[in-house]
């Protein structure tokens, strides 16, 4: 098999951008996928190495030590399709476990994708390796994989907390047709969740000692700059992350540290001292929680996997409401 990867793209350079960056700057709130250009990607990886962090090591030791039990629950011959896949790190616990016929990352960091994808594929030459940038938060529009091929949609590191409870349950409930029919051994989504815990573990997890969650933050601005052309100040910012205990979520903020203003795209928008810009909503849920949203967007949890401390889970779905016409196809 070549090492070469199939590449496919649905996020190059949308005009849309402007419009939703402009009503994010009018509204204090920036989607957290802007976070991710090149220089944010290895940012977020460099924070997952983080000892405050504990999300990353958590679920990769839940999954090392159950990739053989998810092994068993997948269809032979079947395509591994991550989500959000940046360094495709955690992934290759279960190529090793599930030896699938071809694998596909799915990521909004074009350049980050590329070399991640380029180097699983010189690591695992038996297997056939694809990419494809695009924006998880609109509906997927691919040409890989074919409709008859069964799939492990696999979406780690509890991203899926940064949609608002309505907005995860219409995204699983809009990936169904993805994911595939409800057969035993046919398509699945294995999901990971963060868990409600003490918020000081929350707190230290978004504060880093380091700083690498404020420069990642940061960057956000930065970016603006680099690829958009917004005038605008980043160290005049500072991080602020906290935990919300009534709406069970994390949120990070840039706080303005002067009167100043942001302009893009001959648009000017006024930041006094102590306004705060969005930048995240990271929602935790308990294992009760989850499997009622999970439900309510047509998946049936067929297997829970937690960690000793419980501060991180591993779901297993199937499609609970049959095979839906694929909307991988053009």
């Amino acid at each position: 098999m070549s090492s070469a990867v199939s590449f496919e793209s649905t996020c190059d350079a949308p005009t849309e951008d402007f419009d939703e960056l402009l009503q994010g700057l009018e509204s204090k709130f920036i989607p957290p996928k802007y976070f991710y250009d090149r220089r944010g990607s290895e940012l977020f990886e460099t924070i997952c190495t983080l000892p405050e962090y504990y999300p990353t090591r958590t679920e990769i030791a839940i999954l090392r030590e159950h990739a053989h039990d998810i092994a068993k629950l997948i269809s032979p011959g079947s395509v591994v399709v991550e989500l959000g896949s940046g360094a495709s790190e955690k992934v290759r616990l279960l190529l090793d476990a599930i030896e699938p016929s071809a694998y596909l990352g799915i990521d909004i960091s074009r350049e980050f994708l590329r070399s991640a994808t380029t180097r699983l594929a010189q690591d695992y030459p038996w297997l056939d390796v694809h990419a494809a940038c695009a924006d998880l938060s609109q509906p997927l529009h691919l040409t890989y994989p074919p409709l008859e091929l069964p799939r492990l949609v696999f979406y780690p590191g509890s991203s899926l907390g940064n949609f608002k409870p309505h907005e995860a349950e219409q995204f699983l409930r809009q990936l169904r047709p993805f994911v595939g029919r409800r057969q035993p051994l046919a398509g699945g989504l294995l999901i990971g969740i963060d868990l409600q815990k003490d918020p000081r573990i929350l707190h230290a997890a978004y504060n880093d000692a380091q700083g690498v969650t404020a420069a990642f933050n940061r960057n956000l601005l930065y970016r603006l700059q680099r690829d958009y052309g917004a005038q605008v100040d980043p160290e005049a910012f500072a991080h602020e992350a906290v935990y919300n205990s009534k709406e069970g979520r994390i949120e990070m903020y840039l706080v303005s540290q002067r009167d100043q203003a942001i302009e893009l795209a001959s648009h000017r928008f006024e930041f006094p001292q102590g306004t705060r810009l969005c930048t995240e909503y990271s929602y935790k849920y308990t294992i009760d929680g989850f499997a009622d949203l999970a439900r309510r967007a047509g998946y049936l949890v067929e297997a829970v996997w937690t960690d000793a401390q419980r501060l991180f889970s591993v779901h297993y779905l199937r499609n609970s409401q049959g095979q839906a016409r694929n909307s991988t196809s053009k």
